[in-house]
């Protein structure tokens, strides 16, 4: 069984990963989207570097975790508030539609939880 929640804990690890990754690029090159949800958030549009910087460390900390496993540990509490802050920001101004947050945020809680369970961590 330990095996089977490694391999869960690699999986989800990975795609936690990719998907910040992506995420931080999305920021750094100015891609539509998240200027539009900066505009509709009230974020000014000069933390899109910064907040693709966070991002970026956090998928690289996860798959540096999975060598080095306080760093993973480290990575997916540093996602997890970072999207705990990013619901406080779409909560301030009314924005309820909350399906994308949903997926950012369970990615690295699941990659936490099953780090501690499979014994990664």
């Amino acid at each position: 069984m330990e095996a089977v929640v490694f391999v869960a804990y690699l999986v989800v690890t990975l795609v936690t990963s990719v998907v910040n990754g992506l995420a931080a690029i999305a920021n750094f090159v100015g891609h539509d989207y998240p200027k539009s949800q900066a505009d509709k958030l009230g974020v000014p549009r000069s933390w899109m570097r910064p907040l693709g910087v966070l991002l970026g460390a956090g998928a690289l900390g996860l798959l540096v975790g999975i060598e080095v496993p306080v760093v993973g540990g480290l990575a997916a509490g540093g996602l997890i508030l970072y999207f705990l802050g990013a619901l406080y920001v779409h909560l301030r101004v009314g924005d309820y539609q909350l399906s994308g947050w949903a997926v950012f945020f369970c990615l690295p809680v699941g990659s936490l939880a099953f780090g501690l369970v499979g014994g990664a961590w």
